[in-house]
């Protein structure tokens, strides 16, 4: 998935996102040692980390992503080192990392078993003895398919209106969803711009992750919210935390 087209859209929706912030920061703080961001996309979570003293590297394959990132960090005032990269076929030569993170559903960007495991054992080649990998994926709960919705993300900047719009179409034969985003920018003489962006995402089953994790030599916990809770049928997140196992 190339972020390089949805670098704008992402950060006016995501940028205040604080739901998994403390969660993440608290690993940190536990785990101590060197921490590594899969999917770092714009920098929010590596940034946030580093403020709270932890040593971050941030990995991801977007450049506009990248970019925005490096000024995240700059107008911080914080140290984050960003690699550009692919978390599949990630290969820092002799470098572990006590912990790695993968946030904000960072590994539903990868469609296939093996770019799964391929990502997972990369993880694992990355890991100290003794460190923890931990992630979050968002449980399926789509809205009325083929319709296209307003969910309440208006932005207004400089005398432009910009609403956004969206459509998905779910294949739940390969746990795919498609969004697509109608991007509508009014300007203040009633002119109006649309831009349209994609995004591709592929759930998991709480099973399927169970089974990945263990096939590439994790032992691993899962919970339903940030804060600790069970996962029931309510949960709308995945919360995993996994060790190396041998």
């Amino acid at each position: 998935m190339d972020y390089d087209d949805l670098a704008d859209l992402y950060d006016r929706q995501y940028d205040a996102y604080r739901d998994d912030l403390h969660f993440y920061a608290r690993l940190a703080l536990d785990v101590g040692g060197r921490v590594l961001e899969l999917g770092a996309g714009s920098g929010r979570v590596s940034v946030h980390l580093a403020r709270r003293g932890a040593q971050v590297t941030g990995v991801e394959p977007s450049a506009r992503m990248l970019e925005r990132a490096h000024a995240r960090a700059r107008e911080a005032g914080v140290e984050v080192r960003f690699v550009q990269g692919d978390m599949r076929t990630l290969d820092l030569p002799g470098e572990r990392f006590e912990l790695i993170v993968a946030p904000f559903n960072a590994l539903m960007h990868l469609y296939t078993p093996e770019d799964q495991l391929a990502a997972l054992r990369a993880a694992r080649a990355h890991l100290a003895p003794g460190g923890t990998l931990a992630f979050d994926v968002y449980v399926p709960n789509f809205g009325p398919q083929g319709v296209l919705r307003h969910e309440g993300e208006t932005f207004v900047e400089g005398g432009r209106r910009t609403d956004v719009f969206l459509l998905q179409r779910t294949d739940t034969v390969n746990q795919v969803v498609t969004t697509s985003y109608l991007v509508d920018t009014t300007d203040g003489d009633g002119r109006l711009t649309r831009a349209h962006r994609e995004l591709t995402q592929r759930w998991f089953t709480r099973w399927e992750l169970e089974w990945l994790l263990r096939h590439a030599g994790f032992r691993a916990r899962f919970s339903g919210s940030f804060e600790g809770g069970p996962l029931t049928e309510s949960s709308h997140v995945m919360v995993v935390t996994a060790r190396a196992e041998g």
